[in-house]
């Protein structure tokens, strides 16, 4: 599996592996136990966690209202990452504020994610680089209000 670019499928058995590792109470890595603890926000999801056989190769229509939960994890993993290392620069401050914001850093994980997923999608429809300035500033809008 590329660490730094894992095709659908290997960013999903990951997620099912972790998953699968916790229930049995098995040794986890560092990046499986950050992923455990985001799984553990969205009890929402636990059902697909449990069948990687049904749920593997399921398609996702976000135009049809439908939210990937391989997607989710996976942004909230990028997220995490992100204030860790503070890149973009500014992002670990902009994350505490929003945890003082909503007293809840499983919300401002979100305000964060759904700038990082608007970026993405600009970035993809523009066929251009991600935009770090135009993250950044969607960030402190969130963080501002």
């Amino acid at each position: 599996m590329s660490l730094y670019n894992p095709s659908r499928d290997q960013a999903r058995q990951f997620l099912f592996d972790a998953w699968a590792k916790f229930k049995q109470h098995s040794p986890l890595t560092d990046l499986e136990k950050i992923a455990v603890e985001v799984m553990q926000m969205h009890p929402e999801y636990h059902t697909i966690l449990d069948a990687p056989e049904r749920y593997m190769q399921q398609q996702y229509f976000p135009e049809q209202g439908e939210t990937n939960p391989f997607l989710h994890l996976s942004l909230h993993l990028s997220v995490i990452e992100q204030i860790s290392i503070n890149q973009p620069i500014g992002i670990a401050p902009i994350y505490e504020k929003l945890k003082l914001k909503h007293s809840d850093q499983h919300m401002a994980q979100h305000d964060i994610l759904e700038c990082l997923a608007e970026t993405i999608w600009q970035s993809q429809r523009n066929n251009t680089p991600l935009d770090s300035a135009h993250y950044l500033s969607l960030l402190e809008q969130r963080a501002a209000v």
